[in-house]
């Protein structure tokens, strides 16, 4: 899909090799120093080019929807996206605050903050929009305490995002990690809305350090304040020379570790444990899968909760038929069952799913992407994961093994001698402590931004 190429290079999840702007780089070298041409002129071409391309996508996408299921959730989900969002102001005029994320995994980062900035001002009303269906579908599905409406995020054609921000009259705005979208950030500058960006991540592979720099970083330029998880990041926008900036920290920590002071209740899993080492697989990959099943095979006496990163059967069926123990699923299961594997075969539980580990396993470092290794670590669970390719998007996998509760593997050798080694008590204990510390020390990034908001909005209506 176009739109989805076009995000990924907007926000540096493609990642842009600079000889692919080679050609361009030089033409644009060239009239400056032929013609005079500046930094203004490719700006507005860039911004012309931006405004042409979010004009023509739409058409495109709607062509190309009879071809594609996922193409056709992404528009079906955005049509009526203005009517529906005037009937949600029609029935709540109050002063509101929007957050934006890209996905779920964005949206738990904005939890914290959502629910802090909640019980700073209870009256304020909450709405958060979603870029991704995928975000939106999981979100949607179940009642959220803290939210008053959730929308699609329309796509960024300069009238849409100004009738978004029109209706929508947001009091104050929170785009989260890094989704910036530059015609609805334009809207909220022209209504002079105050708009910040947290949890703000940044790697040189970003749009934003890229040959066309320029034009993005003005989405980074019209943020009042950036709040963001690392030094690193704090660093990187100092030498483009934005300095309205503070370390914050990562939202996660809050999160996961409000989460593991108060988990789901699952009376069924905790009677099938039975008082028996538990191994939790969160988000398992085929890859992932390869190497554990004959760790699974070696260990009968372990329960392992796996929780497959896709709920089709397809894969849960083959994985079965590899693995030696007695297998079911969490649909069909019954808890006198004598089952040791148990398939997590929803979405909700996984979260929870770590109070009851000995051991966690995070899947997808040798695919797409590391999932969140953080929740395991919440509840002070030793966590391992795939050897993890692009370290920059993933700080937290270094910084789990300089803290000592993460591992990382290779392959199926490696990943038992760790396992081995989490089996000495003296080890695993240390590693328990470890990951108790770590998640401690992180602890108030949610209260340290909403601190700072309010402060600047006091200067602001000064």
């Amino acid at each position: 899909m176009k739109v989805i190429i076009f995000q990924g290079f907007c926000t540096g999840k493609i990642p842009i090799s600079p000889t692919f702007f080679e050609p361009m780089d030089f033409l644009i070298s060239g009239f400056k120093k032929k013609r005079g041409f500046g930094i203004e002129w490719l700006l507005l071409g860039m911004k012309l080019l931006y405004r042409l391309f979010f004009s023509v996508i739409p058409g495109i996408l709607i062509l190309l929807k009879p071809f594609s299921s996922k193409l056709s959730h992404f528009l079906e989900g955005r049509r009526h996206v203005f009517t529906k969002l005037g009937k949600f102001r029609d029935s709540f005029p109050g002063a509101l605050a929007w957050f934006h994320v890209a996905s779920l995994g964005e949206y738990e980062q904005a939890r914290p903050l959502i629910a802090a900035l909640k019980a700073k001002r209870p009256e304020l009303g909450i709405v958060v929009s979603f870029f991704s269906p995928s975000g939106y579908d999981h979100v949607a599905k179940k009642p959220q305490p803290n939210l008053d409406y959730i929308t699609y995020l329309p796509l960024d054609k300069k009238s849409w995002g100004q009738k978004f921000v029109q209706i929508l009259k947001p009091e104050l705005v929170f785009f989260v990690k890094y989704d910036l979208w530059y015609h609805h950030i334009q809207a909220l500058k022209k209504q002079s809305i105050p708009v910040f960006l947290v949890a703000a991540s940044l790697r040189e592979d970003q749009s934003f350090f890229g040959a066309f720099g320029s034009f993005f970083r003005q989405n980074l330029f019209a943020m009042d304040w950036i709040f963001t998880q690392n030094k690193k990041s704090l660093d990187m926008l100092k030498q483009i020379g934005y300095t309205q900036a503070s370390l914050a920290g990562d939202t996660r920590f809050d999160r996961v570790a409000s989460t593991a002071a108060e988990p789901k209740k699952m009376q069924d899993i905790k009677n099938w444990t039975n008082g028996r080492p538990v191994v939790v697989v969160g988000s398992a990959w085929e890859e992932d899968m390869a190497i554990l099943i004959p760790l699974i095979n070696s260990r009968p006496d372990y329960r392992w909760i796996i929780a497959p990163h896709d709920l089709s059967p397809e894969p849960m069926d083959r994985w079965t038929e590899r693995i030696q123990l007695t297998t079911a699923k969490y649909s069909k299961w019954g808890q006198v069952d004598s089952n040791s594997v148990l398939f997590i075969d929803n979405i909700g539980m996984l979260s929870s799913l770590y109070q009851f580990a000995k051991i966690a396993y995070v899947g997808g470092a040798f695919g797409k992407g590391l999932h969140n290794i953080l929740e395991p670590l919440g509840f002070g669970c030793p966590v391992i994961f795939g050897k993890v390719k692009n370290t920059s998007k993933f700080p937290e996998a270094e910084q789990s093994q300089l803290e000592g509760c993460g591992f990382s593997v290779a392959d199926e050798r490696s990943l038992t001698e760790v396992f081995v080694q989490l089996e000495n008590p003296e080890l695993y204990n240390r590693s328990v402590f470890s990951a108790q510390n770590w998640v401690k020390s992180n602890l108030g990034a949610a209260d340290r931004v909403i601190a700072k908001v309010a402060e600047l909005i006091s200067k602001h209506e000064r």
